[in-house]
């Protein structure tokens, strides 16, 4: 975390996390397939309340304490979920799920590029790579693409919520990077 950000930032940061890291993972295991009888269907209660509701209550307290890249990213990606959730079941068109994924796959992309520390890109880079997959998948009524997108959410969800784990837990947030010339010795 930085040290510039207020606590109700830092506190905001880590519960916005958390809640798109579980929604994430729930989300992405549906797609996979990989627990027996579980679908991306039975991650609508916890999409609606955790990943609508409390996102964006998570972007609303983020606008209060002035992260309006925090506020921005949690009240859209609360939008996201909530809309999923309640649109989830009904007689929808393929095209027109794909237009949904496609169009918050752009928002994702839009997040990704606003910066921001290691993990935060990663995770929404690897959200936006999932929501692209997903949209396609819809399109072209691909099982097979769904699930590798599922994965993709899986690992988003896996990187949102080590974020907010490492910033309670005080471990890394960051990549070591080696300097330059290190570990190379000059010839005499």
């Amino acid at each position: 975390m930085d040290n510039d950000v207020s606590a109700g930032s830092g506190t905001t940061t880590v519960v916005g996390r958390l809640a798109l890291g579980v929604t994430l993972l729930a989300f992405g295991l549906g797609y996979t397939h990989v627990i027996n009888g579980v679908s991306a269907a039975d991650a609508v209660s916890l999409a609606h309340y955790v990943g609508g509701v409390a996102l964006f209550v998570a972007g609303l307290l983020a606008f209060r304490d002035g992260d309006s890249v925090n506020g921005t990213a949690y009240s859209a990606l609360g939008a996201l979920w909530f809309t999923w959730a309640v649109t989830a079941g009904n007689s929808m068109s393929a095209n027109a799920a794909g237009l949904f994924l496609a169009l918050f796959a752009l928002v994702a992309l839009t997040l990704t590029l606003a910066g921001g520390d290691q993990l935060t890109q990663g995770t929404y880079g690897l959200f936006f790579v999932s929501l692209v997959l997903l949209a396609i998948a819809q399109f072209a009524t691909s099982g097979s693409l769904a699930k590798v997108g599922g994965w993709f959410a899986v690992a988003a969800g896996a990187v949102a919520w080590y974020a907010a784990t490492a910033a309670l837990a005080h471990w890394p947030t960051v990549l070591p990077r080696r300097a330059a010339g290190r570990g190379v010795t000059a010839a005499g």
